[in-house]
This record gives structure tokens, sequence and C-alpha cells, in this order.
């Protein structure tokens, strides 16, 4: 399968761009949320340590856009959420009004608060690196709480977006449109996606980078096509060491084996033919560690911040009612949030820092909504 035509997916990508965010939250969605996350704000990382954010514009000048040629050189945006010391700057933006309104509808995601303060000093010492990939149609800034949360504990965490793949705000202000929404070809965008985050890994890693890397403690994570993405570059590149799909398809059976550590994290497959099937395909050439998770009250996109900003500022009606359990499930915003973190925390602790968790070992009395399904 060429295309990325499964109703899973499209159904995602069409669901968040239609959130609008409402100015004030309805009544009934007030009274549902959570005491401890404020409405305007990020969810609460799990460490109060300080944490720096900074946004990059990268150009590689080692290849033409494949999307737009006419456009010149690959151009990406990413931003980065580093452990720092401590900083009396402002807190970053969560997102600009331009790109709230074109992303979700409205201006009021602009207002959200975030915990990393913009451009903090960096803590010392180098860090294990974690990059994110967005879903297809997704803004990089949909993986906000797990990048805070990741870099609290200690990570540095790179956010990647993909351009004219959704869109993407960069510092002169213009907003580049998702040029393939219309006719993606998923074996293309993951590979190219996968250059993409390699080419980040150059920046990152060289000399003069932004951020303080260990080198050879590198991850991938991704959410939809982006976690196919991060499964392959974690083929394609020998410097990321483990990697993370959050209930991403892969469209097509893998040439070669992976040895390395892989995470699937997934919802609702265990009853899902075409998306079971899906993995089970490339489940038997991931020849390393390896896990299969599944949250069966899930929805495609428990794992990022799209439950949480629905919650807390409503939907609006043009979002049909039987479109919502594929795309969000029935589990409370904190609750997708809190379990994201933990099992994404947890794999790359172990495999990047040898630190054993349980939580990847047998189903645990803390997140009985997470089954092993292998």
């Amino acid at each position: 399968m060429s295309m990325i035509t499964t109703r899973r997916s499209l159904l995602a990508a069409a669901l968040l761009t239609a959130v609008a965010v409402p100015q004030i939250p309805s009544a009934a969605v007030a009274a549902s949320r959570p005491a401890s996350a404020p409405a305007g704000e990020v969810p609460a990382p799990a460490t109060r340590a300080p944490i720096g954010t900074k946004t990059l514009h990268l150009v590689d000048a080692s290849r033409p856009d494949p999307w737009n040629p006419a456009a010149g050189h690959r151009e990406l945006m990413v931003s980065l959420w580093y452990p720092a010391l401590p900083s009396a700057g402002p807190k970053a933006p969560y997102v600009s009004k331009e790109l709230s309104k074109k992303v979700l509808g409205s201006e009021a995601a602009a207002a959200v608060r975030t915990h990393a303060t913009l451009n903090a000093p960096l803590a010392p010492k180098a860090r294990p690196l974690v990059v994110l990939s967005p879903g297809f149609g997704m803004s990089r800034f949909t993986l906000t709480a797990l990048g805070e949360d990741l870099a609290s504990r200690g990570y540095a965490v790179a956010a990647v977006d993909h351009t004219y793949e959704a869109p993407v705000q960069f510092p002169d202000g213009r907003i580049e449109d998702c040029l393939l929404c219309g006719k993606p070809d998923a074996g293309a965008v993951i590979s190219n996606r996968a250059k993409d985050i390699s080419f980040v890994l150059d920046r990152l890693t060289a000399p003069g980078s932004p951020l303080r890397v260990d080198r050879d403690r590198i991850g991938v994570a991704g959410h939809s096509i982006g976690g196919a993405s991060a499964v392959e570059v974690a083929r394609t590149d020998r410097r990321v060491k483990a990697a993370v799909n959050m209930d991403g398809n892969f469209f097509t059976e893998p040439s070669t084996d992976l040895k390395r550590p892989v995470l699937l994290l997934g919802a609702q497959r265990a009853g899902d033919t075409e998306n079971r099937d899906d993995w089970e395909r490339t489940w038997r050439h991931l020849t390393g560690w390896k896990r299969w998770l599944d949250v069966g009250q899930g929805g495609h996109l428990t794992f990022t911040d799209a439950p949480w900003l629905v919650e807390r500022f409503g939907m609006p009606s043009t979002v049909p009612p039987e479109a919502v359990p594929g795309s969000f499930g029935t589990l409370k915003a904190d609750r997708s949030t809190a379990l994201t973190r933990a099992y994404m925390n947890a794999f790359f602790d172990r495999h990047l820092r040898g630190m054993p968790s349980p939580l990847l070992e047998r189903p645990s009395a803390a997140y009985p909504e997470v089954s092993f399904l292998k």
C-alpha cells in the first residue's frame, strides 16, 4: 500500500485540523477538567527541575526539498527542550497565534502556558537525546507535553516539523501549508522523514550544537507515520540506539531486519484486524529487544497533546461524535498524558541509560489501561 489511505490515519488528521479552541470553555468541559491541570497550561512535567527551550531553523544544503523543489534546499523547524540552569526568563509560548489558527481553527491555544524557559542556559554535562516526529498533518507543538516531561527527567529533546507534511511556520512569519495532505505516499514520506531526522542529528551532534548531547545515547520516537519513521531511521542511521512507534502504521513490510530495541505503543489494535496485521508484518523483522503494548481505551491521538487540548477547550459541532472514539478513545486526557510519559520514559531509561523498569516486563496495576500484546 503506497498511499496513506487507512481510515484511522486520515480521520486523525482531519479531526486535529478541525479542533477549534473556543476562547471560553463550556461549563461541561470546565467541570470535567482535572484540578491539577489548569486549562491554560501544558500538563506539568514529572519533576520541577528547570527546563529550557529553543527553536531552530535548519537548512539542509545537501538536498533540494523533495516535495517542493522550487523552494530550494530542504528547510526544517525544530523545537528543543533540555535540562537548564535556573533562569528568570519568560516561559516559552505554546504556539503562535497564526499557527494556532491555522492548525486548530482559533488563536486561543497561543495563550497556553508552557513550563520551559525560553533560551534558558543549558545545564552542565552531555545528555541522552530523544528526537520526536509528529503525525502526518500534525505540528511539532502537539508533542510539547511529552518533550517537556522528557527534558524534566534529564533528556535533551528535539521535535521536528517536516515541511509540507503539515502547516509549518518559519522565523520570518510565513506559514508553509501541507502540500502532501491531498495525496501522500507513505513510503516516500517515511523515507524522507528518516533523512530529515538524520540531518537534525548531524546538526545536534556537531561542534557548536545548541544542545549538550551524548552521541552514544540517541533515541527516536514518533506518532503515527512519525512512529514508522522513527523505526526506519533506527534502521538507516547507526547513531540511533532505540525507537518508539506510537500507533503508526508501517504500510509496507521491511526488506531487512532491525536488531535495535523497538517499542510499539498502540491503541485499539487488539481487535482491529487491518491495523494489527500492519504491525504483525513488521514485528517478525524486529529481531532485538521489543515490546508491543496496547491501550484498549485509547485512540490514535492518545499519545499527543490533542486529548488535553480538546478536553480543556472543547471541540466544534463539526466533529462527528462517532469519529471521536477512534481518534481520542475514552480515556481522560490526564490518563492519556500520564501513561504516554510513563512508558516512553521507561523505554528510554532502559535503552539509553541502562535502567530497567518493571513497566516493560509485565502489566502494571498503576496503568491497567495498558496491555501486553507481545
